[in-house]
């Protein structure tokens, strides 16, 4: 019985140790989903926006396309006149 003694005086102080070591890593970890999650976000704003600039432009083409009136070649000036980004 006096063996058991010291070994749980000892493991209290490393459990502690221990726990406190997992905390940080799992903060560790959670900052990282975080970030990822952020950039993710962004990236899907930017792609979102990108999109929707892209269906404007098929919209217009497709006016055009469909479109025989005496206002195409001025359309098609101002189409050229646009930066593509």
């Amino acid at each position: 019985m006096s063996n058991i003694f010291p070994f749980t005086v000892l493991s209290i102080p490393i459990l502690a140790i221990v726990a406190w070591v997992l905390t940080d890593w799992f903060r560790l970890k959670e900052k990282r989903i975080e970030a990822i999650s952020a950039e993710t976000a962004e990236k899907a704003a930017q792609y979102v926006a990108k999109t929707e600039r892209l269906e404007q432009r098929v919209a217009v083409l497709e006016r055009i396309l469909t479109d025989r009136s005496a206002l195409l070649a001025d359309e098609i000036d101002r189409l050229r006149d646009q930066p593509l980004n």
